[in-house]
Order: structure tokens, then sequence, then C-alpha cells
């Protein structure tokens, strides 16, 4: 059975619906943001905004994704990443990456996802700051919670192709309380053994997923060639911001230059 991308993309609509009561199925955030609790006013006013306001690129998101990213430079440092996106063309999808998917999530940060055509296209030194998706994938720990999976199946098709540029702006996976430092570029796995199987395995846990039975289901999807200048951090071009701030993030080797490495320190999951 085929589908064509709007049939996907209707399917994937009509889920997410069911996706929210999975309520045994949910991620809680990993910290609390400092600061009083809402008053009954201002309780009103959102309730008023919800009401009267339109928000169509909030309405624009349709996608649940779930999947994982470490720190450039730092692949030992993970962490579970929930991205709701919109697609805005065949060639173009961005999403808001969350640290959960609960009301209280924080937002982590942002993905943007090209096409392979629009990626090739892009400037050499550009190209260093994104990640190819074909081992997120193939490996089934790429995944679209609470869809058909012949709906997801297409969804996979699409996106084995792609390329993502993924900053992360509040590093809760280290415990942070607030969006402190500055922004980390993230980046994908390409391999298997770089991944926690812990971590892995306790998502799957929590969202009722088997990772094991997705890697299966799309053995058969074709695999794309690779553009040689993603995934840089393979072939040693490590891009990352140092942070000025002197905000201690569990990754900061990364930032202090070749030769001084500290101990990788898995950054802190969502554990069931």
């Amino acid at each position: 059975m085929t589908l064509t991308p709007l049939a996907a993309t209707l399917l994937l609509a009509a889920a997410a619906a069911a996706l929210a009561a999975c309520g045994d199925r949910n991620t809680a955030s990993n910290v609390a943001a400092p600061g009083a609790p809402e008053t009954v006013k201002t309780r009103v006013l959102e309730a008023g905004a919800m009401a009267l306001q339109n928000k169509p690129p909030v309405e624009a998101i349709n996608t649940y994704l779930n999947g994982f990213h470490f720190y450039n430079g730092r692949p030992g440092v993970q962490m579970e990443a929930h991205h709701y996106c919109s697609i805005l063309n065949e060639d173009v999808t961005q999403c808001v990456i969350f640290d959960g998917n609960q009301q209280d999530a924080k937002i982590m940060g942002v993905e943007y996802i090209v096409s392979a055509t629009l990626f090739a296209a892009l400037p050499a030194e550009e190209k260093t700051l994104w990640h190819s998706h074909v081992h997120e994938v193939q490996s089934g720990q790429l995944a679209a919670p609470g869809i058909p999976d012949v709906a997801e199946k297409e969804l996979m098709k699409k996106l084995i192709g792609t390329y993502g540029k993924t900053w992360h702006t509040w590093h809760t996976d280290v415990d942070k309380p607030l969006p402190l430092g500055v922004p980390q570029l993230m980046m994908g796995f390409t391999a298997d053994g770089q991944t926690d199987p812990a971590m892995v395995a306790a998502r799957d846990r929590r969202l009722g997923i088997d990772s094991a039975e997705k890697r299966k289901g799309r053995e058969d999807l074709a695999t794309p060639a690779i553009d040689p200048g993603a995934d840089a951090w393979q072939k040693g071009r490590v891009v990352q911001l140092a942070d000025p701030t002197g905000s201690q993030h569990a990754h900061e080797a990364a930032t202090r230059g070749a030769g001084i490495q500290g101990p990788d320190v898995n950054a802190r999951s969502n554990k069931p």
C-alpha cells in the first residue's frame, strides 16, 4: 500500500488526538521552572487568549517525532528529544523540540529539516552544521508515536534522505532550571553502538513502542547516499559554541579545544 504525502499527513493529524489521550505513555519534563504559581487572573487571561486569538503557526504543527540527539563533539552526552513539526513543503520541515510530551514540557530547541536537493546546494561550511537521518530511520530509533505503522513508514521514507540542523537552547537534560548559557549544536547518530541502549529501552517502554521491530519493518527502505559534507564530527570537524557565561554544561569539554577532553557523562534522560 502506498500513501500520497497528503494522505500520510492526514493520518498523522488524525492520530494526534489519540496520542494526547494516551496518559500512560506520557513523558514528563526533566525540570520544574522556578517561579510563583499562576494566579487566577493569569489563568483567566490564558483562557481568553485561547478562545479569541488565532494561532496559525502553532496550529500548523501536525507531526510528532521522537528521537535522540547528542552534543556536537561529545557523542556520549545524549538525550531524548520530542519534536513537534510543521511541514512547510516537500523540501522543508521545521520542528520545535521539547523535553517531554506533557503540557509543562520545556522548549529545548529547534530543528530544521531539508531535502537532499536543498542540502546539496548549501555551501561546504554550512553543511558542517547539519546531520543525516539515514541511521536514525533505519535503526528504528526515530519514531512517530501514536500513528499507524503504514503512515509512519511513509513518513520515514520521506525523512530518511533528509538533513537536520539542530540547536538546543535550554539544557534541561543536565537539569538546568532555566535556559542558561549559550545554544549548543546537536547531532544525530550514524551507526549502531553509539546510542545508549538503556536510554532507548526506557523511551520504548514509556511510549509503548519497539525500536527493534521498527528496524525490521524498515529494512526494505532504500538507503540513500549521504552527502560527505554532513555529519562532519565523524571527520574531526566539530563546530560548537564556547560559553562565555560560565554556565557549566555536562558537555563543556567540547568547547575547550582539541586535546582537552573530560569524561563523557551521559545527559539525564527521562526515566520510566
